[in-house]
């Protein structure tokens, strides 16, 4: 992520993580994410693979061409979608910001998660553009953690999201950049810019949502970074368990818990 630490860190639980995420959110992300047979698609920033299989799954005649910074990444990704028996994927080391592809190289841009890591989401897109042919699309997803709201409420929950908020925000990150997406998108010279919320809304009638998205997405993602809260004195150990319980809390049958993510879609 332009040489950016990436908050979340590089382990395999972070990698598995993804991958529950990603399962989870498939329907509710992705049903509309569809590019016809002979499409050329760059996936801009795939990290480990986790999104780019659903895209090879959604768009089975489409050409995608994946890239990523990081070759560790990239290793885990082509792990992946080889295990999966996908052959319309090809991998490729490189940063955004400094694509080596002809102007109009491609019919379709697609990022899921990516700007929200990057100091300056908006020249990354502006570097994209060129890439694209006359009339072509750029699909964006990012979440918004300003946007999580639950039951049982909890100050020490809140502070612990907020934790993450911050430490993304010393890295560069932005990780409130949902709510941004239109003034992003349009701003980097996209036309016919739409924004549409997504809304993840979980209870005790929703079993694969409580474990898939409240337990293994959203609060394992705060959970794994305890260690630089606490050892940055941004809550107590204390205060931290406290929140990271109350989160949990949320997933029990009369608990309730609710995340907004944006797609954005544009045209060149």
């Amino acid at each position: 992520m332009s040489g950016k630490t990436y908050v979340h860190g590089y382990t395999e639980r972070e990698a598995e993580r993804l991958r529950d995420q990603a399962e989870t959110l498939t329907g509710l992300l992705h049903d509309d994410t569809r590019y016809p047979a002979g499409s050329r698609v760059l996936e801009a920033g795939c990290g480990t693979g986790a999104q780019t299989v659903i895209l090879a799954r959604n768009c089975p005649g489409a050409r995608i061409t994946s890239v990523d910074i990081s070759e560790a990444s990239l290793g885990e990704a082509r792990k992946r979608v080889q295990a999966e028996g996908i052959t319309n994927v090809t991998f490729e080391a490189g940063d955004i910001f400094d694509l080596q592809y002809e102007p109009g190289s491609f019919d379709h841009i697609f990022l899921c998660f990516v700007l929200e890591h990057l100091a300056e989401p908006c020249l990354a897109l502006e570097c994209l553009r060129p890439l694209l042919r006359e009339g072509g699309t750029i699909t964006v997803i990012e979440g918004d953690h300003g946007s999580a709201y639950f039951h049982p409420d909890s100050p020490y929950a809140r502070r612990a999201i907020g934790c993450l908020v911050d430490l993304q925000r010393e890295m560069g990150g932005n990780a409130l950049i949902g709510r941004e997406l239109y003034p992003l998108v349009a701003g980097a010279g996209y036309r016919d810019v739409h924004v549409s919320p997504r809304m993840v809304y979980v209870d005790a009638t929703r079993p694969d949502l409580v474990l898939g998205f409240t337990r293994l997405t959203f609060t394992a993602m705060v959970e794994g970074v305890g260690e630089d809260a606490v050892a940055r004195g941004m809550m107590s150990r204390q205060d931290w368990e406290r929140g990271i319980a109350d989160l949990y809390r949320t997933s029990e049958p009369d608990g309730v818990f609710c995340y907004t993510f944006f797609k954005a879609t544009g045209r060149k």
